[in-house]
């Protein structure tokens, strides 16, 4: 895994992103699919990072990314059983879920989750929907 200070080049903004790997940056680059998390633009580039240097003597830098992880799924496993048991996945339909709960005043008893493409989410936030991305880990996922 790989965090990189990213900046928007619309409205100046700075956020980290996660990614698993330098290559793995530039291919979702390539591809559109990393947005500014406050405007939405699509021009982001990476901002001038210093090193973070871990003393790998003794193998404490492997101990101390495996705690990371370790630490990260745990808390990223918390909030996912909190949205299991409050929203209703609606898997597929996320999108059209979304716009019928906005255009037609839907009245849901839980708000709702599920899957939709970068575009989609783009097109939702344009139209004043908001929509969050949050990480997911499958369980048969290490």
């Amino acid at each position: 895994m790989i965090k990189y200070n990213l900046v928007c080049k619309r409205c100046k903004k700075s956020f980290d992103s996660w990614f698993a790997s330098s290559v793995e940056y530039e291919k979702l680059k390539k591809l559109k699919h990393i947005n500014c998390l406050n405007c939405n633009s699509l021009d982001i580039q990476k901002n001038i990072m210093s090193p973070n240097v871990v003393n790998s003597k003794n193998g404490k830098f492997e101990k101390i990314n495996i705690k990371k992880h370790a630490k990260i799924k745990k808390i990223i496993k918390k909030y996912q059983k909190f949205i299991k048991n409050n929203f209703e996945y609606v898997g597929e339909n996320f999108t059209y879920e979304a716009r019928s709960i906005h255009y037609n005043n839907k009245k849901k008893s839980k708000g709702i989750y599920g899957k939709t493409s970068l575009e989609n989410i783009k097109e939702l936030n344009e139209e004043g929907i908001q929509v969050d991305i949050i990480p997911w880990i499958n369980e048969k996922d290490n």
